[in-house]
């Protein structure tokens, strides 16, 4: 198991280390980036495949909606880092104990996000075309 390092994000710190950033507040905390949020944690590992690895498990983690359960506050809901910190370990140890099937699960998303990337730029594309139509017919 990877050894993993979880904490606050600083506006304005810089790290040396792999690290990725999960946001921590509203109602898509937990969904992970690699630039940061300004309101987020920081995961910082020691290695680039472990933070690859992770990456994914929060990602997983944050389309499920597994960190709805875990919010607090009235108005703007959030996460505490000591839950966070808590299940996220227990989540990424849990996904991660079959790593051939986690694996597999990684590459399926890497498909699919590779597929999602370019149907948006097709949608793109269309949208370019009908403006350009659209304008050409508009200005004779």
């Amino acid at each position: 198991m990877q050894n993993f390092i979880i904490k606050t994000h600083r506006v304005g710190t810089i790290y040396s280390k792999p690290h990725l950033f999960l946001l921590n507040k509203g109602m898509n905390s937990g969904k992970p980036q690699k630039d940061p949020f300004t309101n987020s944690f920081v995961v910082i590992f020691n290695l680039e495949q472990d933070c690859e690895n992770l990456y994914f498990v929060a990602y997983s983690l944050w389309k499920t909606k597994f960190w709805h359960q875990h919010l607090v506050g009235s108005v703007i809901p959030f996460l505490r880092l000591n839950d966070f910190k808590k299940e996220f370990f227990l989540k990424s140890k849990v996904m991660m104990q079959e790593h051939e099937e986690h694996v597999k699960h990684i590459a399926a998303l890497k498909i699919l996000e590779q597929k999602e990337k370019q149907f948006h730029e097709n949608i793109n594309l269309i949208n370019d075309m009908r403006r350009v139509i659209l304008y050409r017919y508009c200005n004779r």
